[in-house]
C-alpha cells in the first residue's frame, strides 16, 4: 500500500464510511462539462488537498485552471471530451502508477464533495503544461470542473467475482461494495482482494491501467471499510 493512509477510515465512526460510500455512489465519469470556472475558494481547497497529498505520497500532482488546449486536441475529441478547461496531472516514479491511482481516488472524491466533476483521462488528452521533473512522467490525468451532467453508473463485477475470504466479515462485505464502486480503464475491474485470517491483500494483474486501477480500488475499500489493505 502506497505510504499514508485515508483520513477517512483511521479512528473514524461507521458514520464517516457512510458518508464517503454515498460520495462513491454519487460520482460517476464525466466528459461534457459547461463553461464555467471553478471558484477560487474551491481553487484554494484543491490545492491545499494536493499539497497534502503530495507532502503525503512523494506524488507531485498539480491541478492547473482555465487551460482548454490540453483537451483540445484529435484524442480528446475521439475520447468525446468536450468544455474541458482545468485538468489535474499527477507526476511521479515510473513504478508510482498504484500510488497514482491511490492518491488520485482521494482528490477526486474530495472533488466530487465540492460539488465538481471529474473523469480519469489516460490517453485521450493532448498536450499537458505539467511540470515534468527527472526522473518523473506524466502518469495519468483527471479531467475537472461542472459536468453537463452527473454522468451514469458503470456496470460492476459482483463481488464474488472480484474477491474471496476464508471468513465472511461485514466490514469486509462494505470495503467490496465500495471497492465495486471504484472506476477503472474500460469498466475492465482486473483486481482480486482476499481476506485470510484477518488480513487484506489486494493484486492486480499487469496490464493497461491496471496498476492505476488497483490504487483506486484500494482506496475505495479502505475508505468504505475503516480497514487497511495491508499488502499488494
Amino acid at each position: 500500500m502506497p505510504k499514508g493512509t485515508s483520513p477517512y477510515y483511521q479512528n473514524e465512526s461507521e458514520g464517516k464510511c457512510m458518508d464517503m460510500l454515498q460520495l462513491m455512489k454519487e460520482r460517476h465519469s464525466v466528459r461534457q462539462y459547461k463553461d464555467k470556472p471553478i471558484e477560487q475558494e474551491k481553487r484554494a481547497k484543491i490545492d491545499r488537498l494536493i499539497s497534502e497529498i503530495n507532502s503525503e505520497s512523494g506524488l507531485s500532482m498539480q491541478a492547473v485552471y482555465d487551460e482548454p488546449n490540453c483537451f483540445d486536441s484529435f484524442m480528446a475529441h475521439y475520447g468525446r471530451f468536450t468544455n474541458v478547461s482545468n485538468y489535474i496531472a499527477i507526476v511521479g516514479a515510473k513504478n508510482d502508477q498504484e500510488k497514482a491511482g491511490y492518491y488520485g481516488e482521494k482528490l477526486v472524491l474530495g472533488c466530487q464533495e465540492l460539488g465538481l466533476n471529474t473523469c480519469w483521462v489516460a490517453m485521450s488528452h493532448g498536450k499537458t503544461r505539467a511540470v515534468i521533473g527527472k526522473g518523473q512522467k506524466l502518469l495519468i490525468v483527471i479531467a475537472l470542473g461542472y459536468g453537463e451532467n452527473q454522468g451514469v453508473a458503470h456496470k460492476s463485477k459482483d463481488i464474488s467475482e472480484i474477491s474471496r475470504a476464508d471468513v465472511a466479515t461485514d466490514w469486509f462485505t462494505k470495503g467490496m461494495e465500495a471497492v465495486c464502486l471504484a472506476p477503472t480503464a474500460v469498466n475492465q475491474q482486473k483486481f482480486m482482494f482476499e481476506l485470510r485470517e484477518g488480513v487484506v491483500t489486494a493484486k492486480a494483474p499487469r496490464g493497461i491501467c491496471t496498476k492505476i486501477d488497483l490504487g483506486i480500488a484500494k482506496y475505495h475499500f479502505e475508505a468504505g471499510s475503516g480497514h487497511k489493505v495491508f499488502t499488494k
